[in-house]
């Protein structure tokens, strides 16, 4: 009885690893073998960076947001203290939006803030 080899399977995954590959340079784009490891490699590193891509943005925010408070007289901490006392319920993405875009809204908004600090 011949020996399976696997035949259209094996080909199919293969395919798939190379296709994945595509626009490697050198043997990591044409060579099966360098290309799985530097593929399986590469979709590590994607699923890692989805996650990762969260927190870097909220520290992003939180930057914004601190440079903000403090052309306003407030500290990062003060401003996030005070807006939960006022019952405030803006996140930190919609926060560092209106320090970037709108200064004199989040003036009022810090303004809120600082009211409501000594409640």
């Amino acid at each position: 009885m011949p020996r399976a080899k696997g035949g259209s399977k094996s080909r199919q995954r293969r395919k798939k690893i190379m296709k994945l590959a595509k626009g490697y340079v050198g043997g990591r784009g044409r060579l099966y073998r360098s290309a799985r490891e530097t593929v399986e490699r590469a979709l590590t590193f994607a699923y890692r960076d989805r996650r990762v891509k969260k927190r870097t943005f909220r520290g992003l925010w939180i930057t914004r947001i601190g440079a903000a408070a403090k052309i306003n007289g407030l500290s990062y901490s003060q401003l996030i203290t005070g807006l939960k006392h006022a019952g405030v319920e803006l996140d930190r993405k919609i926060l560092a939006e209106i320090a970037v875009a709108d200064m004199p809204a989040f003036g009022q908004i810090a303004q809120t803030a600082k009211s409501h600090l000594g409640a």
